[in-house]
């Protein structure tokens, strides 16, 4: 059954202060001694993603009761959605788990609220950086650094300006490597986590560009705040990503500040040379 629609706006306090409680119960681990485990995906599993994963899950449900929850650290966070247009919970409890074990601080607790197959409202958290990037798809995009008061966020035109790219640090693709050779003058930028994203929703970046698969949970959150921005994220064939897919995996994705920007034409050049 679908649920009603939700008051983003009054939900969105609630869920930085859970998303700050929650790294903060991350942090207690960081440099310093967390065990580690290599999950299925052979991604890391460490006790900072349990303690941030734990305290999510036992608070986030009395927001919007009877409102589905979807963590990476669910015993089943695969399972399908019953029902495509019903509203659930994404949560990365701890996104970048590499950048938190290597002590690079670019590692986040991302939060979103799904609504009819897409992000509605995003929290992406930072600890180690005391900075939030949030968004009401109904209000906006916002930067907060500690407790200062918000910054609004725009993406930039990047017309008549080199473009500039992010990057992962440590899945950076071959068709990512393909673009940049083919682009002019382009500005590289290297991030872990979902603040890439938040690059493009700021201004700092125009294009992500991601042909690695991800999953639903490291997307949806900064989505949003991209999407609140005035900028996009779509699939390579230019339709807006979605969520509740079955299996939740999301497939190659480009992220733009501009949705003007022809990105197609940078992705064309390399099937031609290819």
């Amino acid at each position: 059954m679908t649920q009603p629609s939700v008051d983003t706006k009054a939900l969105i306090e609630e869920i930085c202060l859970l998303a700050e409680n929650a790294g903060a119960h991350a942090m207690r681990f960081y440099r310093g001694h967390t065990s580690v485990v290599l999950k299925s995906d052979s991604s890391p599993l460490t006790d900072a993603d349990r303690a941030s994963h734990n305290f999510i899950l036992q608070f986030l449900p009395g927001l919007i009761p009877g409102i589905p929850i979807i963590s990476e650290e669910s015993q089943d966070p695969t399972h399908d959605l019953t029902d495509a247009e019903e509203c659930f919970w994404l949560v990365d409890p701890l996104d970048g788990t590499k950048e938190f074990l290597k002590g690079t601080g670019e590692f986040t607790v991302n939060i979103a609220l799904v609504e009819r197959g897409r992000p509605v409202l995003g929290v992406v958290y930072a600890p180690a950086l005391g900075r939030f990037y949030f968004a009401d798809s109904k209000v906006g995009a916002f930067r907060r650094d500690n407790h200062g008061a918000p910054v609004p966020l725009r993406t930039r035109s990047s017309v008549g300006e080199p473009l500039r790219v992010v990057a992962s640090k440590d899945h950076a693709g071959p068709l990512i490597q393909s673009m940049l050779a083919h682009l002019p003058d382009v500005e590289l930028k290297s991030m872990g986590s979902s603040l890439k994203f938040c690059l493009v929703a700021e201004g700092q970046a125009d294009i992500y560009l991601r042909d690695i698969p991800t999953m639903e949970w490291d997307t949806a959150a900064a989505q949003c705040v991209v999407e609140a921005a005035g900028g996009s994220v779509c699939t390579l064939d230019g339709s807006p990503l979605r969520y509740g897919k079955p299996g939740l995996k999301n497939p190659a994705i480009i992220t733009v500040g501009n949705p003007a920007l022809p990105w197609k034409t940078f992705l064309e050049v390399k099937k031609s040379d290819a």
